[in-house]
């Protein structure tokens, strides 16, 4: 089922309360969840974040008694070894080690807990166990996202042997208890749910205009600006001045504080709201991810990318992202070099062309809440896929090699 963009979020006829759960991967989920959770507060609901990401991230955006956030993480994600480079085993481990072994503590925490806050709807982007432990305590849940940890760590088993191999089956059976998922563009196969609803990409919104913002940075429309986005991961970059062209500026998200950039770098603030610079920039250099393409779509802004090892999400935002005319990609070795000229003048030559909604923020907050009043997007077919999981993993039969 495809809903476009002409949903709009109406005040419920009566008050809910969202428990909104956030995997631990890097600031990209947590971004994109802001959106959605700015319009179910507008519509006058209570929203409890369970997070691991800073709390920045979200009173940044919200500035509302009505939102609520718990400081928890119950999945890590991918283990980045630096900006680029996920590593496999490190991440199974750590998954084990966080959602795992704890496991039964955890579901019995979750359920106490949303009871005790009286949860009409548990949304997930995209934690596994969110959804077991919302069917444990009678409450209806559902997904939103463009990706599922089983399909990337699918992968990751394949590096580690028959170790870790049993975390994907529990991943997908987890999911399986999800009523249905709100997937959004660029997604990856995700066969664990079986109910899909597709929306609009979801953007932040912009607070200032490119002209507000270049007026504060001290620039003018002659400067070439390009914003470099590693989605703040502690990488050591050593930055040259002979990097960029003559006339450029470069923006640096996630610097650390004892970083000393060339005069033609800025660092930006660690909770500076980026989709404002990444408006008011004529490129973006950094890795795929859905807030960099979603937002680079958004604002036809040409994205130069760099290729990250093992995150198999990246292919199909690099196919959106190609598809409408804004990706330019850097081999490894020239980002590291400072060989960037090239790629910069010809991410400028390009027009992206993205037409398409942008207000899936909005969208899926309308579905949400439809959902926890009880309206029934799920289909009337039987559940097949979760009984599947059940059975393949007491015969230890991975369903995804069917």
């Amino acid at each position: 089922m495809r809903i476009n963009g002409d949903e709009e979020v109406s005040a419920a006829p009566e008050h809910l309360v969202f428990a909104y759960y956030i995997t631990g991967h890097g600031f990209g989920h947590a971004t994109r969840v802001v959106e959605v959770v700015r319009h179910l507060i507008l519509a006058g609901h209570d929203v409890h974040v369970v997070t691991g990401a800073p709390a920045f991230v979200f009173t940044s955006a919200i500035d509302s008694p009505r939102l609520f956030i718990r400081k928890v993480l119950l999945d890590c994600g991918a283990v980045q070894a630096d900006a680029l480079t996920v590593d496999r085993l490190a991440s199974l481990k750590m998954y084990s080690e966080t959602a795992v072994i704890p496991r039964d503590s955890i579901l019995a925490t979750e359920v106490e807990w949303l009871n005790s806050i009286k949860a009409d709807l548990v949304v997930s982007d995209v934690v596994p166990v969110a959804c077991r432990a919302a069917a444990d305590a009678g409450i209806r849940s559902v997904c939103v996202t463009n990706f599922s940890w089983d399909f990337i760590y699918a992968e990751y088993v394949m590096a580690a042997g028959h170790h870790h191999r049993s975390i994907v089956w529990q991943i997908a059976e987890d999911y399986s208890h999800c009523e249905f998922l709100i997937r959004l563009p660029g997604y990856c196969p995700m066969p664990a749910f079986r109910d899909v609803i597709d929306v609009p990409l979801v953007v932040r919104r912009l607070h200032k205009s490119r002209k507000e913002v270049r007026q504060e940075l001290g620039i003018g429309e002659d400067v070439k600006l390009v914003i470099f986005n590693f989605g703040g991961q502690p990488a050591g970059w050593k930055l040259k001045q002979e990097y960029l062209p003559d006339g450029w500026l470069c923006l640096v998200c996630g610097a650390s504080d004892t970083q000393e950039l060339p005069p033609n770098f800025m660092k930006l603030e660690k909770n500076a709201y980026t989709p404002d610079f990444i408006a008011a920039s004529d490129c973006m250099l950094g890795k795929i991810g859905y807030g960099t393409v979603s937002e680079a779509l958004a604002y036809k802004l040409p994205f130069v990318f760099v290729r990250r090892d093992y995150f198999n999400e990246e292919p199909f935002l690099r196919n959106m992202l190609e598809h409408y005319q804004g990706g330019v990609e850097m081999i490894r070795r020239d980002l590291l070099t400072g060989r960037w000229a090239p790629y910069l003048l010809r991410a400028v030559s390009l027009q992206p062309c993205y037409e398409e909604a942008i207000n899936g923020g909005e969208v899926a907050a309308k579905i949400l809440q439809d959902t926890a009043v009880g309206k029934n997007y799920a289909s009337s077919k039987v559940r097949i896929i979760q009984c599947v999981y059940h059975v393949s993993l007491s015969m230890h039969i991975n369903p995804l090699n069917k």
